[in-house]
């Protein structure tokens, strides 16, 4: 009897754990505009982030309209089931990239490790092609994030609203 009812003492610990919110560092309201062939998105929404995930909820007429979660080895989307990065870039993105390309638009940092990587004043420029792949444009300047790859049809803008 005992032994039972640490067992069930320790499963109710486990579930009541397994669903306790993520406490995020850094929340910044943004405009987004997300759009690839599977998916088309354009308006206003918040970036929570901390050092190992990051979660994007986006918003249409002040309802929540989908949230995307991006852990360091899983991509969550309310649209979607949650799969690995690389499988989400197969998905939605293009299966050329690698698998952080996501969180490092989103956080606006240096794509394919620096490559091509132009700095300037308020921020950087890359321009990344592989043939047959991808034909990238990506800048992080100022509040604004652009990143646009001709040849798979993607966009995602994420400007910065707050200060």
């Amino acid at each position: 009897m005992f032994i039972k009812k640490i067992c069930m003492t320790l499963g109710a610990l486990y579930l009541l754990t397994a669903c306790a919110s993520t406490e995020y560092s850094k929340e910044e309201s943004v405009f987004v505009v997300f759009k690839t062939d599977t998916f088309k998105y354009a308006d206003l929404g918040f970036i929570y982030d901390n050092d190992k995930e990051m979660k994007v909820e986006m918003y249409s007429n002040g309802q929540a309209v989908m949230a995307l979660e991006v852990s360091q080895s899983s991509v969550c989307m309310s649209l979607f089931e949650c799969m690995n990065r690389q499988t989400f870039n197969t998905q939605v993105l293009s299966s050329a990239y690698p698998e952080d390309i996501l969180d490092n638009i989103f956080r606006g940092k240096e794509l394919f490790d620096g490559l091509n990587v132009k700095k300037i004043r308020n921020g950087f420029t890359q321009n990344i092609r592989k043939t047959g792949k991808y034909d990238i444009k990506y800048s992080v300047l100022n509040k604004q994030i652009v990143f646009r790859d001709r040849m798979n049809n993607i966009m995602i803008k994420i400007k910065r609203l707050g200060t």
